[in-house]
C-alpha cells in the first residue's frame, strides 16, 4: 500500500503529528517579561500559565507572575531560587536558560503578539482534545447516553473554550478567587448605587439585593393575577434600557451599565410581550393598543416610542414548552452572538425535561429543569430570573401571603435557587370581596381598598447573600408596570 502512493506520487501520511505549539514565541515572551516587568501587564488579562505548550515555561511564567503581582521585580536573579535548579535544558542549567532568555529578548513593544499568538495555539490544542474526546464517545458510546446528550456536552465544552479559553473546569487557586472577589467589590464601589450586580431600575429592591448577581437563580413566583410576569418584564426591559457597552483590553465588549437580556416567553407571544411593554413605557393601557382604540396623540407616542427603543438589545424567544437542553443551546448561541448579561424565563412550568425518565414524573422533571437553569447561569455567568407559579394552598389561607412551601411542584425550586422573590398584591384579593354597598362593611371595604390600591409588595423568602425581608412596590394595573414608591421625606408636606 505505501510503495503504491509512492508510485502515483500521493503523499504518506505521518504517523505522528505533534500538537500546534511555537516555542520560540514563549522563549520571547518570557524573554520580554524578565527585562521588563510591564510586558507582563500587556498579556496578564488574557494569558494564563496553563496556556504555555513548554512544561517549564509555564513554571517560568507562573513564578514571575506570583513575582510581579506581589510588587517585586522578577529577574533571572530574583526567580532563581525559586526553580527547579536541578532541572536540565540541553546542556544549560535551569538558571542559565533563564539568563539566556533575557539576553536574547525582544521588545516589550511586540509582547501583546507573541502572548496572543501562545494563546490561540492553546486554544487550538485544546480543540483537539475535543475533538478527539468526541470522535471516541461517539464510537463507544456507553448504552444509557444518546447522541442528543453528547451534542449538548460538545456544545458546552466549544462553549466554554470559546469564552474562557479553556472548558476543564478544574480547580481555581485561591489567589485567583480573591482577585476576582475584589474586583468584584471594586466594580461596585465604582458603580452608581455601589451594587454588585446589575440594577433591575427598582431601588428599593435593588437595595435589599446589591442588584442581580452573576450566575443566581432568581426565582419570582406568585399566584396568577399578582404581576410576576409584569415585575419580570418591568426589570428586563431597564436593563435593557439601561445599556451601555464598553470595550475591553482584548477587543471584546462588555456591559458597564445595564445588560443584553434574553427573554424565553413561553406562555405569551412576542408581540404580547412588546405590547405589554409599550404599554408600561408609553402609559397607553394594552387593551387600548390591542383594539386600536388610540387617539392621535397615543399613537404619536406609539410611534416616537418605536423610534427611539427599537435597538435595545431585548431579544425574546416564544417558542412554547421548551426543554432544558434546547433553551441551554439557544443560550449558549445568543451570548456568542449578541452577548447576553441576563435570561428571563416565563415560566418553569411550561418548560420540559431532557430526559425520558424525567418526563415520567414531573417532580423529576422539574428538579432537572432547576438544576439545568442553576448550571446554565454558572457557565454562561449571567444571572437568570424563573417564573414560577404557586400551588392552591395559598387561597385555602385566611393570609394570603406566599411562603416557600407553596412553590408547586418541587423542593428543589426552593433548594436551587439563590433568591427567593414572592409578588403579593393585597388589592386583588380585597377587590374581589366587595360587601352590599350602603351597609356599614362596605365602607369599611372603601377604606381597605384606598389603603392598598396601586401597592404591591415583592417578599424576599430566600437570599443565599443578603437579607430576607419585603420590599414595597407602586403598581399600576392598567399599563403593568411596578415602580418604586415614593419616600415618605419626599412626599408633600402635610397639615393637621
Amino acid at each position: 500500500m505505501a510503495e503504491a502512493a509512492r508510485k502515483f506520487g500521493v503523499a504518506e501520511t505521518p504517523l505522528y503529528r505533534e500538537a500546534p505549539n511555537n516555542i520560540e514565541a514563549e522563549q520571547a515572551l518570557l524573554g520580554a517579561i524578565l527585562v521588563n516587568n510591564d510586558a507582563f501587564y500587556r498579556v496578564s488579562d488574557f494569558l494564563k500559565a496553563s496556556h504555555f505548550y513548554e512544561p517549564l515555561h509555564r513554571k517560568i511564567y507562573e513564578v514571575a507572575s506570583e513575582f510581579i503581582r506581589m510588587g517585586k521585580v522578577a529577574t533571572p536573579i530574583t526567580l532563581k531560587t525559586f526553580l527547579p535548579a536541578d532541572e536540565k535544558v540541553g546542556d544549560m542549567t535551569m538558571a542559565q536558560y533563564v539568563v539566556r532568555l533575557a539576553v536574547e529578548a525582544v521588545t516589550v513593544v511586540n509582547a501583546t503578539d507573541y502572548g496572543r499568538a501562545i494563546y490561540d495555539l492553546a486554544t487550538r490544542r485544546a480543540l483537539i482534545t475535543v475533538g478527539e474526546d468526541m470522535v471516541n464517545i461517539a464510537y463507544d458510546a456507553p448504552v444509557d447516553m444518546a447522541p442528543t446528550e453528547q451534542i449538548e456536552d460538545a456544545e458546552r465544552r466549544l462553549f466554554e473554550l470559546a469564552e474562557n479559553g479553556r472548558y476543564d473546569g478544574g480547580f481555581e487557586s485561591f489567589s485567583d478567587a480573591l482577585k476576582n472577589a475584589v474586583d468584584m467589590a471594586s466594580a461596585a464601589y465604582m458603580r452608581d448605587g455601589h451594587l454588585s450586580g446589575i440594577a433591575t431600575g427598582l431601588r428599593d429592591l435593588d437595595h435589599r439585593m446589591g442588584g442581580l448577581q452573576p450566575s443566581d437563580l432568581i426565582i419570582i413566583a406568585g399566584r396568577p393575577g399578582m404581576g410576576k410576569t409584569s415585575l419580570a418584564t418591568n426589570i428586563a426591559y431597564n436593563i435593557a434600557a439601561a445599556y451601555e457597552p464598553a470595550q475591553q483590553a482584548d477587543g471584546s465588549v462588555k456591559a458597564a451599565n445595564g445588560g443584553v437580556v434574553g427573554f424565553f416567553s413561553l406562555e405569551m407571544s412576542s408581540e404580547q410581550l412588546a405590547t405589554r411593554i409599550i404599554s408600561e413605557q408609553t402609559e397607553i393601557p394594552s387593551s387600548k393598543i390591542r383594539r386600536g382604540d388610540l387617539t392621535e396623540a397615543d399613537f404619536g407616542k406609539l410611534v416616537a416610542y418605536t423610534q427611539e427603543n427599537h435597538k435595545r438589545p431585548l431579544y425574546i424567544d416564544q417558542t412554547g414548552g421548551i426543554s432544558i437542553a434546547q433553551l441551554a443551546a439557544r443560550a449558549r448561541r445568543l451570548k456568542r452572538q449578541r452577548g447576553l448579561d441576563l435570561m428571563v424565563i416565563d415560566y418553569i412550568q411550561l418548560m420540559q425535561g431532557s430526559s425520558a425518565k424525567a418526563s415520567q414524573n414531573r417532580v423529576q422533571e422539574i428538579t432537572e429543569i432547576t438544576t439545568g437553569l442553576k448550571a446554565l447561569g454558572k457557565e454562561l455567568g449571567v444571572p437568570i430570573i424563573a417564573l414560577s407559579q404557586l400551588s392552591r394552598q395559598v387561597e385555602s389561607r385566611d393570609d394570603k401571603h406566599p411562603q416557600l412551601s407553596d412553590l408547586r411542584e418541587s423542593g428543589s425550586i426552593e433548594q436551587d435557587a439563590d433568591v427567593v422573590l414572592f409578588v403579593y398584591r393585597e388589592e386583588y384579593y380585597i377587590k374581589n370581596k366587595e360587601p352590599e354597598k350602603g351597609t356599614p362593611e362596605h365602607l369599611a371595604w372603601e377604606t381597605k381598598m384606598i389603603e392598598v390600591q396601586g401597592k404591591a409588595e415583592v417578599i424576599i423568602a430566600k437570599q443565599r447573600h443578603g437579607p430576607t425581608g419585603t420590599v414595597s412596590l407602586a403598581f399600576q394595573g392598567e399599563f403593568t408596570r411596578f415602580s418604586d414608591l415614593a419616600e415618605e421625606h419626599h412626599l408633600p408636606e402635610r397639615f393637621e
